[in-house]
């Protein structure tokens, strides 16, 4: 994961990139859909319409997510990429909306388009770019951890994958001459922008809501079992938390009575380094220590019984 200045810099460089390509595609769009009046070539407009509406804002989430902490806010800003995923994930779904909407219009007016052979040239063209963006913006969110850039490259993926059902549906109507294949290919678009927008959406809540992600469950149990087989100690109550641009892990740790501070520190300390070397650089880990024989009365049990955890979250000690 990048965590250097010139990372952060090389993300922001990245989301003006996407912007000022999304400018760009909009006019080969709103050309290639001015000379054909194709509806299809109007629903991969309507797109690109979102994808710099969208990317404006992504622009101004990544340069706040970056932002260090401060009184006001001292877990950071990074949790403004999840309003960044769901504001990207409405518009996109208002678009699809849109463009259902006039493809319908089109097919019940009778409306019928020309000039395919051109529309067709820009919209290839349009294809090639956005994939090589969308290829790009998700290498760098990935390799950066940054979800706002992610959920920027999928769009644009999604813009991508617009294109070729414009162009399979331009095609089909080119070979056949029939032009009920151009709304229908624009109602099919559109029905895929709305999916796209929904999970965008839904992407958004989960981590808003900090819904746990099984799969960071597993990697991260598996790193604590590792490590409580090397020190011979137990963990409970692990926790994580999505932050937006890396992970919070908590967990308590329970030693015998006879481990000292020092070596209780020492033992903690590796735990967390593990779960780190699991999770990237940009993890936060909090560790708890307990003693194990006095522990049910430090936290107000009855001798004998211990505090109940699922069984899913971690490992309660003997």
């Amino acid at each position: 994961m990048y965590d250097s200045q010139s990372s952060q810099r090389l993300l922001r460089q990245a989301s003006w990139l996407s912007f000022w390509i999304g400018v760009v595609m909009l006019a080969i769009k709103s050309a290639a859909w001015y000379l054909t009046q194709s509806s299809a070539i109007l629903s991969d407009a309507a797109e690109s319409v979102v994808h710099v509406a969208a990317v404006a804002f992504v622009v101004y989430s990544l340069r706040l997510s970056q932002k260090p902490p401060d009184e006001d806010h001292p877990y950071g800003h990074a949790k403004i990429s999840f309003f960044s995923a769901g504001f990207e994930g409405g518009l996109i779904s208002i678009a699809g909306v849109f463009i259902f909407y006039q493809a319908v219009h089109q097919w019940t007016s009778g409306t019928e388009p020309q000039r395919l052979g051109m529309g067709s040239v820009l919209t290839a063209f349009a294809l090639l770019i956005n994939g090589w963006l969308g290829w790009h913006l998700l290498r760098l969110g990935k390799k950066g951890g940054s979800l706002i850039l992610e959920a920027n490259g999928n769009h644009v993926l999604t813009d991508a994958w617009t294109s070729i059902g414009v162009l399979v549906g331009l095609g089909l109507t080119w070979a056949t001459g029939w032009m009920g294949f151009d709304p229908i290919c624009a109602m099919l678009v559109a029905l895929n922008i709305l999916w796209s927008g929904v999970r965008l959406m839904w992407q958004s809540a989960s981590g808003l809501m900090d819904r746990a992600d099984p799969a960071v469950q597993v990697a991260i149990i598996a790193r604590l079992d590792a490590a409580t087989e090397k020190h011979g100690v137990t963990w409970h109550q692990m926790r994580h938390r999505h932050l937006g641009d890396g992970h919070w892990v908590d967990f308590h740790l329970v030693f015998d009575d006879e481990t000292t501070v020092r070596d209780a520190h020492e033992i903690a300390t590796d735990f967390e380094r593990e779960v780190r070397d699991e999770m990237g650089p940009a993890t936060i880990v909090t560790t708890h220590l307990e003693p194990i024989e006095d522990h049910a009365r430090i936290h107000g049990h009855p001798p004998g019984e211990m505090p109940l955890v699922d069984p899913g979250e971690g490992h309660h000690p003997d």
